[in-house]
């Protein structure tokens, strides 16, 4: 017997699904109606379980590779009577970061967003900075273009993960002598599914989600290369929250400049007035 949609709707079941290979999280829907227009049938989130990575292979600069974040949504559109244009998928945007490289009694570096870090803004866009406001433009978004005379069905996918590479030396000076001691990392960043009209700009929230990455590595820089960085923590990183509740999207989210264009490189020794090594492209 064929179910209706308002008998569909009647039933919903949210499954937390924890397994040894991903710890993924998953929200099997109604599937149910947003604005009685447009339907997210499943939405999962995950970061993988494997460990950060590090790599040795140069004598100038350490580099490592943290796990992938991963974030995918089965939407449904009902048929577009008019002649409107609606673009679904992810927008990120960064709420916190911290990002330190220790160089022993020398100082420190660190990338910092300014008016994050001032608390000018709530939130910083984590665009690819071309597809304003969008993650990405593949897999990330799907556009329908109406009119249509059948239901749309779709996924939207998006993933993310830190692959930096960080100098041995201190970043201000010509030498590349080891001094580096220890990487510090704690990123966190709302994640939204987002349905837009193209011609109106309307914005609909369809799902919200919060992620962590954090990062500890230790580094003795008078052990031979190859043997000197150790990962100290996490091995695994806390899972992502997909929230029961939409959080609106910050206006600095959805315009620019992204995270990456916004970022500046200091350098902040022990003694004495801090210094730009890389100033924000932005």
């Amino acid at each position: 017997m064929r179910r209706s949609l308002s008998d569909t709707l009647a039933f919903c079941r949210i499954l937390l699904i924890v397994n040894a290979m991903g710890c993924i999280q998953s929200i099997r829907c109604k599937p149910r109606s947003f604005r009685e227009s447009i339907i997210v049938l499943e939405v999962n989130s995950s970061i993988d379980s494997n460990p950060t990575t590090i790599d040795e292979s140069s004598n100038v600069v350490l580099r490592y590779r943290t796990p992938h974040f991963r974030a995918s949504a089965r939407v449904l559109v009902p048929p577009v009577a008019g002649k409107e244009t609606w673009t679904v998928g992810w927008i990120q945007a960064c709420n916190h970061m911290e990002f330190y490289n220790n160089y022993g009694n020398r100082g420190m570096s660190s990338w910092e967003l300014p008016d994050l870090r001032e608390h000018h803004i709530q939130a910083i866009s984590d665009s690819d900075g071309v597809n304003y406001p969008w993650y990405g433009n593949t897999t990330e978004t799907c556009t329908v273009v109406g009119p249509t005379k059948k239901d749309t069905k779709f996924t939207v996918s998006m993933n993310d993960n830190f692959y930096p590479s960080v100098t041995w030396g201190v970043p201000v000076s010509d030498s590349n002598l080891p001094h580096l001691t220890s990487i510090r990392r704690d990123q966190s960043f709302t994640t939204w599914l987002v349905a837009l009209n193209q011609a109106t700009n309307e914005t609909m929230v369809l799902q919200t989600v919060r992620w962590r990455m954090q990062l500890h590595i230790d580094i003795d820089p008078e052990r031979p290369l190859g043997q000197r960085a150790r990962l100290a923590e996490p091995t695994a990183q806390e899972q992502p929250q997909i929230l029961p509740r939409n959080e609106i999207i910050p206006a600095n989210a959805m315009v620019k400049p992204n995270a990456n264009d916004a970022q500046v490189l200091m350098w902040r020794p022990k003694v004495g007035e801090p210094v730009v090594v890389i100033p924000p492209k932005y």
